[in-house]
């Protein structure tokens, strides 16, 4: 599994994903790090059988006893399948995760580690003193789901919106957002199901200052490349089979 240090600044953001051994019909996922001194939070920590390798490779920058939180953006198995796995080995960790997704993700296994239910409005994460904003965006595609976008980092991790399919090898980044598109329609088109939910988080993150744009799924939008997207998505008609 590949480890992509984004941001490097008072506090950390690590990206882990493009696992060459990962089975050929899983889909490949990027997982998230934000570490602040001796409090981490794991964003989307993937599916079960992810978790040998994640916690592999989560241990090369710190001891397991400062992944103090835990993130799912919504309640999928390839967001936050290997719960259960990890609830067995972190002694002080919590998960932040939508309020109406309690009952379906603690399926995956919850004995210990507490569960704090997101309001719909959103809030904020305190990470130590990095405050990391938790932002709506609902039905994009799940009906309880948020985005984490970090101010002083720039960076929004999206979730499954900007997320593309593409095969194994493909690059960390955006490099021509135009054939960029040809991998995101149609799962753009399928899986987001609201128009008017789309463009109440187009309008949301168009406030926001943003250098990194990082989904679960592909590559990480930078630059430009991100008002090129927020322009595509908004005028795609989505909720359609593409």
């Amino acid at each position: 599994m590949q480890t992509h240090n984004i941001y490097n600044g008072k506090h950390q953001w690590l990206v882990f994903g493009r696992d060459e051994d990962k089975p050929d019909k899983i889909i490949d996922t990027n997982q998230c790090m934000v570490i602040n001194g001796n409090r981490s939070l794991l964003i989307d920590p993937g599916g079960t059988e992810l978790f040998a390798p994640m916690l592999a490779v989560v241990l090369q920058h710190l001891k397991i006893e400062e992944i103090t939180d835990l993130f799912a953006s919504h309640q999928d198995p390839d967001i936050i399948s290997s719960l259960g796995l990890w609830d067995q080995v972190l002694p002080n960790a919590t998960l932040h995760a939508s309020w109406i997704w309690e009952g379906f993700i603690r399926h995956f296994g919850m004995n210990n580690i507490p569960y704090s239910a997101i309001p719909d409005v959103g809030g904020i994460l305190h990470l130590g003193d990095v405050e990391l904003q938790l932002v709506p965006a609902h039905y994009l595609h799940s009906s309880g789901n948020f985005n984490i976008y970090d101010p002083a980092a720039k960076i929004l991790f999206s979730g499954d919106i900007g997320a593309s399919l593409e095969g194994p090898g493909s690059p960390m980044y955006v490099e021509d957002f135009e054939i960029q598109k040809e991998f995101m329609t149609n799962f753009h088109q399928r899986w987001m199901p609201s128009n008017e939910a789309k463009l109440d988080w187009i309008k949301r993150v168009r406030a926001l200052d943003i250098e990194l744009m990082v989904p679960q799924h592909g590559r990480i939008f930078r630059g430009d490349d991100i008002p090129k997207f927020l322009d595509w998505f908004e005028e795609l008609k989505v909720g359609v089979l593409g």
